[in-house]
């Protein structure tokens, strides 16, 4: 039978008839013969919770010890499962991080795994234990709690999906698969059987919220096998992510369509057209930690030109205020910035091998009368920057353009 890593978020574990309905479920992967490592979050709201007690103590609380703080809910959550199974018959045993030697570098809050120790969890699989892991946490060469950041419990997973080389690492979240796109603003939105990790990290990267990029890069990275799956319905496939070479030939061309409302447009105008004027403008911006995503450069007749971007909407008002600094600098003329925009996507390894994807997509828009701003491509996906109030228009024109809404066969 086969290795399975099986990862539940914070709402799969959100209480004890929650983290029991769990118990019942790896009970039955148990009982047909698989080797089980079970990853699990914080119970849904319980780091929050840890960050505002921490904050209540000290404003800006210490990294490290805001790590020792904030740790402790993963590993509430991994006793009461252990207990929920061995209630059930099953022979379980929780590790922390730290017992599993999950090791990685110093960096608390967000730090990055560099090994992992396998063996103690081999041996109780071989014994036919059920190993339940904390997920989010580490530990330091220094034997320093570490914690993962954003996304850690999704990475755990995977990383030890990778370490014990499983043969499929299962991702149980609120919903049961990836969609062509999101079914709240497209009802006809299909679940996808199968999804390469190119494919995924794109949409991960462009706003679906199914997967954290990290975990995502991590898989693709090791060449773990990724499956999607509800962990409140008992049937179902899910979503399988997996290598370009395993998807059947007639994958679709469009995979999926996201959206980002958390977008803002910033223009300089009247820019001297000179050699490093980009690095000029976008240097103090990178230096803030600001991310810049689509860029365009329109160079007029004048020698001058006006140089626009786009960064998250949370950093308006710091990014504005950096452009007014540079302004002065450089010279230029004026800064405009639109706070009300939103990024539109579509996504395939299909594009690869056929044309006009482009035209039907700005075609498609221009039927609509959505004006679009700014456009990047890479090879396997087209963004565009719109009006936020043309956002759900236009994923469901996209939607339909490119046939998402038809069951293959």
């Amino acid at each position: 039978m086969a290795l399975i890593v099986q990862k539940y978020g914070g709402t799969s574990v959100g209480n004890p008839e929650r983290i029991k309905n769990v118990a019942k479920r790896v009970a039955k992967w148990h009982a047909q013969g698989h080797k089980l490592v079970v990853v699990v979050s914080a119970m849904s709201g319980e780091t929050n919770r840890l960050i505002t007690l921490a904050k209540e103590v000290q404003a800006q609380p210490d990294p490290r010890e805001l790590d020792v703080v904030i740790s402790t809910g993963e590993q509430v959550t991994i006793g009461l499962l252990s207990m929920a199974l061995m209630d059930l018959g099953i022979k379980a045993r929780s590790y922390t991080g730290a017992q599993v030697r999950i090791l990685t570098d110093s960096a608390f809050t967000k730090a990055r795994i560099q090994r992992i120790d396998e063996e103690s969890m081999r041996r109780d699989l071989d014994e036919g234990c059920v190993v339940v892991v904390a997920g989010f946490q580490g530990v330091d060469d220094v034997g320093n709690i570490t914690t993962l950041g954003r996304g850690g419990s999704d990475t755990t997973g995977v990383a030890l999906a990778a370490a014990l080389k499983a043969d499929e690492c299962q991702i149980y979240t609120d919903v049961d698969g990836v969609y062509t796109t999101d079914p709240r603003i497209v009802p006809e939105a299909r679940k996808l059987d199968t999804i390469t990790f190119e494919e995924m990290l794109e949409l991960a990267s462009l706003g679906s919220k199914v997967l954290q990029i990290r975990s995502v890069e991590f898989a693709g990275k090791y060449k773990v096998r990724l499956r999607v799956l509800s962990s409140f319905q008992d049937e179902g496939e899910g979503t399988l992510i997996t290598f370009e070479d395993d998807i059947k030939m007639e994958q679709p061309i469009i995979s999926g369509i996201a959206a980002s409302r958390d977008e803002a447009k910033f223009t300089v105008v009247g820019v001297p057209d000179r050699p490093g004027i980009a690095y000029q403008i976008l240097g103090p911006v990178a230096e803030a930690n600001i991310d810049v995503d689509m860029i365009i450069q329109n160079v007029g007749s004048d020698g001058l030109t006006d140089f626009s971007f786009t960064a998250p909407r949370g950093s308006f008002d710091r990014t504005k205020e950096i452009l007014t600094s540079v302004c002065k600098h450089i010279g230029a003329r004026d800064i405009r910035a639109d706070r009300s925009m939103a990024k539109v996507s579509v996504v395939g390894v299909g594009m690869r091998s056929h044309v006009g994807i482009a035209s039907r997509m700005f075609r498609t828009l221009a039927e609509e009368g959505i004006n679009i701003q700014m456009i990047s491509t890479s090879e396997i996906k087209i963004s565009v920057a719109i009006e936020e109030k043309y956002l759900e228009l236009a994923v469901r024109v996209l939607h339909k353009a490119f046939d998402l809404d038809v069951v293959q066969g």
